[in-house]
């Protein structure tokens, strides 16, 4: 009869993982998957072999920096995933209808700073634009924690998700676009430059709105498709 690895053991997995700094459950659950399969193969060569031997056995196979090197690479994996899915959702507005609204979008800005612009106007709304993002990014925060609260479990994807740092760097793009303008005065040069300027903002905006408004709006949607567990954890 072959060995298999009982509830409490794979309870006993679970608490080793977390042991081992792995703090989110969906990639707890990958390791406990392998590490039972791996202990019952084990099983299958020596059967006397204890839980705790068969275990230790298997996790020094991970090496000196045990689970590291696995979160790091799941985490790669999945923040892949994430930037293909911003991807997916710019080149949207790149297509019929929406890329009517990306035009008008570009035109609009470059007829302003061509005709209208003035420094404190740009200013005030590159505050506002950033307040706006720091909002987001709070209320987001807060309803990923109160999720954690209510089922105990973190998930890499969710995290990663709802941006951690992940899209911080557009936040200083508003800094050096007040710095260029007032450091030109009235204005570019040329048109040539002023458009390219209006549609690097527009393309900026619309990153943003995805990372901030509609992928968190899809998370539980993509959660799903990567966890099927995680329908049944909330």
């Amino acid at each position: 009869m072959e060995l298999k690895v009982n509830q409490e053991q794979i309870d006993r997995l679970y608490r080793f993982t977390r042991e081992h700094f792995v703090e989110h459950y969906d990639l707890q659950t990958e390791l406990v998957d392998h590490l039972s399969n791996a202990i019952e193969e084990q099983w299958k060569e020596n059967p006397k072999l204890s839980f705790e031997e068969a275990l230790q056995k298997e996790f020094k196979k991970f090496g000196i920096f045990g689970f590291m090197d696995v979160v790091e690479q799941r985490q790669l994996a999945l923040s892949k995933k994430y930037h293909l899915l911003i991807w997916k959702h710019f080149k949207e507005f790149f297509t019929i209808p929406k890329i009517i609204i990306t035009i008008s979008l570009v035109v609009g800005l470059f007829y302003f700073f061509k005709y209208v612009f003035f420094y404190e106007l740009l200013t005030i709304a590159m505050i506002g634009w950033f307040l706006l993002l720091i909002a987001a990014l709070v209320y987001e925060k807060r309803k990923m924690k109160k999720r954690k609260n209510q089922t105990g479990k973190k998930w890499m994807f969710e995290e990663i998700i709802y941006g951690y740092g992940s899209f911080s760097g557009v936040f200083v793009i508003p800094i050096h676009i007040i710095n260029i303008f007032s450091n030109h005065g009235n204005g570019f040069p040329n048109d040539y430059m002023l458009f390219g300027i209006s549609f690097f903002l527009v393309s900026v905006f619309l990153a943003t709105f995805i990372v901030t408004k509609i992928i968190p709006s899809k998370a539980e949607e993509y959660l799903k498709q990567t966890y099927p567990e995680y329908a049944f954890s909330k």
